[in-house]
């Protein structure tokens, strides 16, 4: 009885997973993984700081007016915003993903 009650609870921004659960918009998520695509760059540590908050703010912004987000579409605004910024980041990014095909 208690998991339904977890599927059924309300959250604000909701992100739909790929298996299609819910779970309640973490920022902290985005910030990791964009920091640890600038580290992988080998930005400097402000550097990486800097442009995972950016790109967390943007993130945030995008989620802010919506009740339910399908994670791919937060992967692909994570990836607009470093694009902007550097390719090479964006390429970082999407390979330090987990191989989906696998999962």
């Amino acid at each position: 009885m208690t998991k339904n009650k977890k599927e059924t609870q309300k959250c604000r921004n909701c992100i739909v997973k790929r298996k299609g659960h819910t779970e309640e918009f973490d920022e902290r998520k985005v910030y990791a993984s964009v920091y640890a695509a600038c580290a992988s760059a080998h930005y400097h540590e402000r550097k990486c700081e800097m442009t995972a908050e950016t790109v967390t703010k943007a993130v945030k912004s995008f989620v802010k007016s919506k009740k339910n987000v399908q994670s791919s579409k937060i992967r692909e605004k994570i990836d607009s915003e470093l694009k902007k910024k550097n390719k090479e980041l964006a390429f970082y990014y999407e390979h330090h993903l987990p191989d989906l095909k696998r999962l």
